[in-house]
């Protein structure tokens, strides 16, 4: 009796099952792939003839198969929306299956650089570019015995253009590097800079594994591993930023992130660093085996080609260039580059005063008339040279006065012979003020 009852209640649900599945197979009808439903038939067998599409025809889901797509299933995983039954996409909202976890600032490297919106026409030394070139192709060359440097450690007075000619040299060479500061190579937690820079070295050498040439750039490598005297505090970090360097430099193809310790060869990443005195640094680190060296001291030549470049829309001539160069001789490059901002000073004076200080915020700051745009100044050698002897004059103050030697030395107090007597005024309208020590 029970195996009767249970056999008219399995019939009676196979019954519905077929009648349900005959109605839907007779409403489907699939792009590519088109399936041709049975009547019902008083049987328990249903025969279901389906009829393949052809290998010229596409499924509406052919776009997402391996071999067609090459995205990203992470980003991409929001085409699903709407298409398949809300049962198979979890929540609904931010916790449903369809939405990405992550976003596409997440996939963007922090540290990638590329120079493909600079402009043309800059002055390259050929001195630096040919190091910079020799540098790099050594690096990915396999001469036999020969023991290559991994770094190229360029360094000189500040101002001069490293960091700049840098740039031209990498966008000449096509090369989009991996960039670093100074400032990332200390932090708050112990470890923290060293893992870092085995980081973008990997990011680097996934770059060179995909097929285009790649290479790791740390700016002011002194300012943030190097020791400025003995007041300078010496951290952890700093002495595992020195060591990480060592190691890299010695195993270039082998470069694990702390905690990993498998054996995994990994294409060498050629490093270029700057720094204006790699004295401060540790000494093994620099040394030729593992370091070369460069110390990048514009000539005349140099200066004038960069000069060029810097008054290029200004229609200075060469010849006041070289005489504007040949004036200030013992400036650095970037003097020349403040010099042009400075020749601006008398048009946005002009422009404060006839619009109004008190209005000049509605104006600068998201204003519906658009940026701000007026006629370039006239740059005459005569006007350079004006606000050129203003600078060095700045210049010149910074050094005379020694404000911080007065104030730690004792009390420096207001008064006849105080700091805060004006220059070239006596105190009582006779004797002048004190000159102050040059250095």
């Amino acid at each position: 009796r029970l195996a009767c009852s249970a056999l008219r209640k399995f019939s009676i649900f196979q019954g519905l099952f077929l009648k349900m599945q005959t109605f839907q197979m007779r409403s489907s009808t699939l792009a590519g792939q088109r399936t041709v439903a049975a009547r019902p038939v008083s049987g328990p067998r249903v025969s279901d003839v389906v009829v393949r599409a052809s290998k010229s025809q596409s499924g509406r889901w052919r776009g997402m198969d391996a071999d067609q797509d090459m995205s990203d299933d992470q980003q991409d995983i929001t085409r699903g929306r709407q298409m398949v039954d809300s049962l198979f996409q979890g929540g609904f909202g931010a916790g449903g299956t369809h939405n990405a976890i992550m976003s596409s600032a997440d996939y963007v490297s922090q540290g990638r650089r590329s120079f493909d919106n600079m402009e043309d026409g800059f002055y390259i030394a050929p001195a630096f570019l040919d190091k910079i070139t020799i540098h790099v192709a050594k690096n990915f060359m396999d001469l036999p015995k020969i023991k290559v440097p991994l770094i190229l450690g360029i360094w000189g007075g500040k101002g001069q253009g490293k960091t700049f000619q840098c740039a031209l040299a990498y966008k000449k060479l096509g090369i989009s590097p991996i960039v670093m500061s100074a400032g990332e190579l200390e932090s708050g937690n112990a470890g923290e800079p060293a893992k870092l820079i085995r980081q973008r070295y990997r990011e680097a050498s996934d770059i060179i594994k995909k097929g285009r040439m790649c290479s790791l750039f740390i700016n002011d490598l002194d300012a943030g591993a190097g020791r400025m005297g003995d007041a300078t505090q010496y951290t952890v970090n700093n002495q595992m930023v020195n060591a990480t360097l060592m190691n890299i430099a010695d195993n270039p193809t082998n470069v694990q992130l702390p905690g990993v310790y498998k054996n995994e060869e990994i294409p060498r990443v050629p490093i270029v660093c700057t720094g204006n005195d790699f004295s401060t640094l540790y000494a093994p680190l620099i040394r030729d085996g593992r370091m070369e060296k460069y110390y990048w001291n514009p000539t005349r030549e140099d200066r004038i080609g960069v000069c060029m470049g810097i008054f290029k829309e200004d229609q200075v001539t060469r010849q006041d260039v070289e005489r504007l160069v040949d004036t200030f001789p013992g400036q650095s490059i970037d003097f020349f580059g403040a010099l042009r901002a400075r020749v601006y000073d008398d048009k946005v004076r002009d422009f404060v005063s006839g619009l109004g200080v008190e209005n000049l915020g509605k104006r600068l700051i998201n204003s519906r008339e658009g940026k701000v745009q007026f006629e370039k100044p006239r740059m005459t050698l005569d006007v350079l040279m004006k606000y050129g002897r203003a600078l060095v004059q700045e210049q010149e103050n910074v050094k005379r006065v020694q404000l911080a030697e007065e104030y730690l030395s004792g009390a420096a107090l207001a008064g006849e012979a105080g700091s805060s007597l004006p220059e070239n005024e006596g105190a009582r309208g006779g004797a002048a003020a004190p000159r102050r020590r040059l250095l």
